[in-house]
């Protein structure tokens, strides 16, 4: 065997600095060109012929990566499509419907159990179904001045439904490009985190709180345990114990993840009978599996979305609990 400065010496003097596979590199780029030619043919028709829905719905039905290069026009990312595909399929927005020709594609639809689509479904929907085509390129078109859209997406998201960013105009593309380079960033603020959001009620009502473990279950039930999200006051002398759940995607971890609740508030109930354990479950992955959320509420005293209303609620609820 090889001494330890020998192997040492390998890997700093043979060092790639950066691994790609050649062979793999020359196909990407090959897409990648596809998707730009794509584009420019796109901005060529858009600029001679006028602005028009027909070049988009041919757009997706003759390019095998024609809502690839849509969605990198408007920098919109293919996880936030399915998201909002979900969102469209469980909305009773009539307004949206009809836009979207709802109707016509999102049939016979089971809201108890749904699923989000995959790329695969799309893209099916894509080939066969006109209206879904003539529905998606809508919703890039009108769909910012929806207002269900409006009240329900975020606006670093509602921004990118731009018809400025289909005439490929520069201000637009800069858009494009800037949402792109900032979104890692953007969804990595504390301040956009559910969390953060009730530490700022916290702090504006004069509240405190801690984090982690309750004291009580640290000792007796070191397995069974898990740290709390917020403990109010403290984790001495809890009055009211919350947890947060916001979910945007369905996976089968929603099943454990309700269990867990429903042992949680058993522990609770016996080692701090007087606390009250309260949820805030919202999001579209909570929403589409109605099973695992009844399993979830009934693990909680009260539950609360995020929703405006609900925000309001949560505070009088605060305020009355700390009072008793």
């Amino acid at each position: 065997m090889r001494a330890n400065e020998t192997k040492f010496k390998t890997v700093i003097d043979k060092n790639t600095f950066y691994f790609y596979n050649p062979a793999f590199q020359e196909t990407y780029e090959s897409y990648i060109n596809s998707l730009k030619e794509t584009l420019l043919v796109l901005k060529n028709k858009v600029e001679t012929q006028g602005l028009k829905k027909q070049h988009f719905e041919d757009l997706l039905a003759d390019k095998e990566n024609g809502l690839r290069a849509l969605l990198a026009l408007t920098g919109f990312a293919n996880e936030s499509l399915k998201r909002l595909i979900t969102v469209v399929r469980v909305s009773d927005s009539k307004e949206l419907s009809k836009l979207l020709y709802k109707d016509k594609w999102a049939t016979d639809e089971n809201n108890i159990e749904l699923k989000e689509w995959g790329n695969t479904k799309i893209t099916n929907l894509l080939k066969n179904n006109s209206h879904f085509r003539k529905g998606l390129v809508n919703l890039f078109f009108e769909g910012s001045t929806i207002p269900f859209l409006a009240q329900t997406l975020p606006l670093f998201e509602l921004k990118k439904l731009s018809i400025s960013k289909l005439k490929f105009e520069v201000p637009a593309m800069i858009d494009t490009l800037v949402r792109y380079k900032e979104k890692g960033s953007y969804s990595g603020k504390a301040e956009n985190n559910p969390e953060y959001f009730l530490a700022e009620i916290f702090s504006e009502a004069g509240v405190t709180f801690e984090k982690g473990d309750l004291t009580e279950l640290f000792k007796n039930e070191p397995v069974e345990k898990r740290t709390m999200d917020f403990i109010i006051p403290n984790k001495k002398n809890p009055q009211i114990i919350i947890e947060s759940s916001f979910l945007v995607t369905t996976s089968s971890g929603q099943g454990d993840k309700s269990k867990t609740e429903g042992n949680i508030k058993k522990l609770i109930s016996k080692y701090y009978p007087k606390a009250k354990f309260v949820g805030f479950v919202d999001g579209i992955g909570w929403y589409v599996r109605k099973g695992d959320l009844m399993r979830m509420v009934s693990a909680y005293d009260e539950v609360f979305t995020f929703h405006k209303d609900e925000v309001e609620r949560f505070k009088k609820f605060i305020k009355k609990e700390l009072k008793k």
